[in-house]
C-alpha cells in the first residue's frame, strides 16, 4: 500500500510494522530522514541488528536474506537496509526480492531505499510487490511555492524563528538545495538569537560567497562556458565547498532544464529563462535526462557507495552540461560497483 510521507509518523506511531517499506524519490534528504524514521521506531520496536546491502547487478540476494534467516544470540528483531539504484534490480535481484516477500521471515523488517529512482521503475514487477505486500513510500520534491512553508517549519524545529522576509531570503539562497538548507539552518542556530530574525540577519549569516560562486558556476556550464566553469569548479574544491552542495544545486538547475525542454513551464526570472532556454536547445531532452542519470550515479559515488572520485566524476558532468563531449557516468556504473555488498 501507498503511505505518504507526511502519513508516516503516525503510520509508524501505530507500532505494527509492514514487512517491508520502500522509501524512493529524488530529494536524498527527505529520503534518508523517512528512513531514519523508520529505523528509529523500529529500534525502539526491538529490532536490534541491522544489515546494510548493496543491491548492486549481481549482488548476492541469498547471502543477505540465509543471514537473515539466523539472528545472532543477542538480536531479537533484524532490520534489513536495502539500498537500490536508480536504475532499479536486475533480474535476478528483482526475483529474489519477490521470492522473499512471498514469505517474508518473521522478526524481521526490510526496509529499501532507492535515491532518484527512475520513474518507469514503478511499474516493475518488484517494485509492485513491495506496493502489494508491504508500504511504499513515494517521496516528492519540494515545489519551489511551497518551500517557504518548509523552511519555516524546519525552522521552528529548529527553536528558530523567522519573520517572513528572513524566510524568502533564505529560500532565496539555497535555491531548492535541501541538503544546504539543513546546512544554513545549523549556522543560524549558532546566533543564538531568541527573538526573531531578520532578513539582514539571514543574509549576514547565509550568504558567503562559496555559495554564490557554486551558482555562478552552474551558470557558466548552462550558458557553455566549459572552460570558465571547470576553473570555477577547481577554486570551489580548494576552497573546501561540499560536493553534495555542488551537487544538489546543480540537479536543481538541470530539473529545470528538463521540465522546459519537456514543454514545462518552469517558474524563472526573465535572465534565467534565457539561460535555461540556451541549454535546452544545446543538449535536448534526451541529454538532459541523461545528465540527470549521472548525477544519481555521481550521488552514489559520492556517498562511498560506488568507486571513484566524486570530484572528479562532478567534473565531467559540468563539462558534459557545458556541451563537452565526454563518457556518461551512468554509462559507467556497473564498472564502479564495488567488488562484493557490504554489512555493518
Amino acid at each position: 500500500m501507498q503511505v505518504r510521507a507526511n502519513q508516516l509518523a503516525r503510520h509508524l506511531a501505530a507500532g505494527d510494522f509492514a514487512a517491508a517499506y520502500l522509501v524512493s524519490g529524488d530529494e536524498q534528504l527527505l529520503v534518508d530522514e523517512a528512513c531514519d524514521a523508520i529505523i528509529d521506531a523500529a529500534a525502539r520496536d526491538g529490532f536490534d541488528e541491522r544489515t546494510l546491502f548493496e543491491a548492486a547487478p549481481r549482488a548476492a540476494w541469498d547471502d543477505l536474506f540465509r543471514g537473515a534467516a539466523n539472528l545472532s544470540l543477542f538480536a531479537n528483531k533484524r532490520l534489513l537496509d536495502v539500498r537500490i539504484p536508480a536504475r532499479g534490480l536486475d533480474q535476478a535481484g528483482s526475483a529474489a526480492l519477490r521470492r522473499y516477500l512471498g514469505a517474508p521471515f518473521p522478526d524481521t523488517l526490510l526496509l529499501c531505499r532507492a535515491i532518484g529512482l527512475e520513474w518507469r521503475q514503478r511499474s516493475s514487477a518488484w517494485y509492485k510487490a513491495i506496493d502489494k505486500a508491504g508500504v511504499a513510500i513515494p517521496i516528492w520534491p519540494i515545489a519551489s511555492r511551497e518551500l517557504p512553508r518548509w523552511l519555516d517549519g524546519r525552522c521552528r524545529a529548529a527553536g528558530l524563528h523567522l519573520d517572513r522576509d528572513a524566510i524568502d531570503a533564505l529560500a532565496e539562497r539555497i535555491e531548492g538545495n535541501l541538503l544546504a538548507a539543513k546546512q544554513e539552518i545549523e549556522k543560524l542556530k549558532l546566533l543564538g538569537s531568541t527573538g526573531p530574525l531578520s532578513r539582514d540577519a539571514v543574509i549576514d549569516a547565509v550568504g558567503d560567497s562559496s555559495h554564490f560562486d557554486t551558482f555562478e558556476m552552474i551558470d557558466a556550464a548552462l550558458a557553455g562556458e566549459a572552460a570558465r566553469a571547470r576553473r570555477m569548479l577547481a577554486n570551489l574544491h580548494a576552497e573546501g565547498v561540499a560536493v553534495f552542495m555542488i551537487m544538489g544545486a546543480l540537479v536543481n538547475n538541470l530539473r529545470r532544464v528538463s521540465e522546459l525542454a519537456q514543454g514545462g513551464n518552469p517558474r524563472l526570472a526573465r535572465n534565467r529563462r534565457q539561460l535555461v532556454e540556451r541549454a535546452v536547445r544545446r543538449l535536448g531532452p534526451d541529454r538532459v535526462d541523461a545528465l540527470l542519470r549521472d548525477c544519481a550515479v555521481l550521488d552514489l559515488q559520492a556517498k562511498g557507495m560506488l568507486r571513484g572520485d566524486p570530484w572528479e566524476s562532478l567534473e565531467d558532468v559540468v563539462l558534459a552540461v557545458a556541451g563537452v563531449a565526454r563518457q556518461g557516468l551512468s554509462a559507467q556504473a556497473e564498472a564502479l560497483q564495488p567488488e562484493a555488498a557490504w554489512r555493518a
